[in-house]
């Protein structure tokens, strides 16, 4: 398997892949989806995340199940990760059954609340309007995400997209802590400092992007083509990619690992 078979400890117990197999994209293909998780898993992936923004959750629990089937993975070697969209904070137990019936599982591995902001049903998208807000209430979301855990929906529970200082907030009330924050991160944004902050309180922090989100509308290709990665790259023998996911996994002694996006 290779570095994609290489795990790291949470602070929960549970072990997480340092690699894994995203499945956000602009324009979603289901058939595209379960083939790429198929092959995936032929070469060694067992880390695959999702989240209900991307509606890939039921193509992922497709190919899961078709997987297990064929005997090509167990579901305790899979770690699924999903996340809980902003307009669902006022039920996130009810938002978390509904992912795990699109992905026909009965348990996640890691639940992450997707973003900081809380919305209103029916928010603009990408792009909220200022009405589309609603005030922030992490206190009330946390003590939901905490009942997902007690009710054995998820084995661990995180966050995404937080800085330092609203982790700090969490952390002054939450019973049970976040066992990871994903961010984008690559190496034109190295977030060393909440890396830093992060190791401190013994919170395991992944990469989303990272080699840098093209095509993707809010990514591009500057990482790809930094003429420095490209010239390592060429140094070594290797690709691009594989410099870059190098750098990620060199990392890993402050919780970091990278995911394919």
């Amino acid at each position: 398997m290779g570095s994609v078979g290489r795990v790291v400890e949470l602070n929960t117990g549970t072990k997480i892949p340092l690699v894994g197999l995203g499945t956000a994209a602009m324009n979603q293909n289901p058939e595209e989806i379960k083939t790429a998780v198929a092959t995936a898993l032929e070469v060694g992936y067992r880390h695959f995340d999702t989240a209900s923004l991307y509606r890939s959750e039921c193509a992922l629990g497709d190919a899961l199940k078709d997987a297990f089937l064929k005997g090509l993975a167990a579901r305790e070697e899979v770690f699924v990760t999903t996340k809980l969209w902003s307009e669902d904070w006022d039920d996130s137990v009810s938002a978390l059954r509904t992912s795990l019936k699109n992905l026909q599982l009965d348990y996640v591995d890691l639940y992450l609340i997707h973003w900081p902001v809380r919305l209103r049903k029916g928010a603009s998208f990408p792009i909220p309007k200022e009405e589309d807000f609603l005030p922030l209430d992490l206190e009330s979301v946390w003590q939901a995400m905490e009942q997902c855990v007690h009710l054995g929906l998820t084995k661990a529970i995180g966050v995404s997209n937080f800085s330092s200082k609203k982790i700090g907030d969490l952390l002054s009330h939450a019973k049970i802590p976040p066992a990871v924050n994903q961010v984008e991160m690559h190496p034109l944004w190295q977030q060393k400092k909440l890396r830093d902050y992060c190791s401190k309180v013994n919170i395991h922090v992944s990469a989303w992007s990272p080699l840098g989100g093209a095509p993707n509308a809010q990514g591009s290709n500057g990482v790809m083509d930094n003429p420095v990665i490209k010239e390592i790259a060429e140094k070594h023998g290797k690709t691009t990619a594989q410099t870059i996911a190098c750098r990620l996994m060199a990392e890993c002694h402050n919780g970091s690992y990278t995911q394919t996006k």
